[in-house]
């Protein structure tokens, strides 16, 4: 087995901005992205800095979202340049990594 090099990608969301679907069958159905992961958080800050939160007595419907994903990085790239299209400017940021495979196929 070999490192191959890959490009993490974090995408920033929360439950109001209704782009989860969109994005999600964006990069499932027309990208075939690896690793496609959504996670729901308890707590997060905005752009306009109202904290978003969920207690036990008001679940709110507007928790912060995160969807990550990563592939070779010209396959992450592309689906960069695809996904921008569609969410708020600054709300994806990417890295580098390394994923041991003998060949990255999703």
């Amino acid at each position: 087995m070999s490192r191959q090099e890959a490009l993490m990608v974090r995408v920033y969301l929360s439950e109001s901005d209704h782009a989860l679907k969109q994005l999600l069958d964006c990069l499932h159905n027309e990208l075939g992205v690896c690793g496609v992961t959504v996670m729901r958080g308890i707590e997060g800050f905005g752009a306009s800095g109202k904290r978003h939160a969920a207690s036990l007595i008001d679940l709110s419907l507007d928790l912060p979202l995160v969807v990550e994903f990563f592939d070779r990085p010209e396959k992450a790239a592309g689906a960069i340049a695809r996904i921008e299209r569609f969410l708020p400017p600054g709300h994806i940021v990417s890295w580098p990594v390394g994923v041991e495979s003998e060949e990255l196929q999703c």
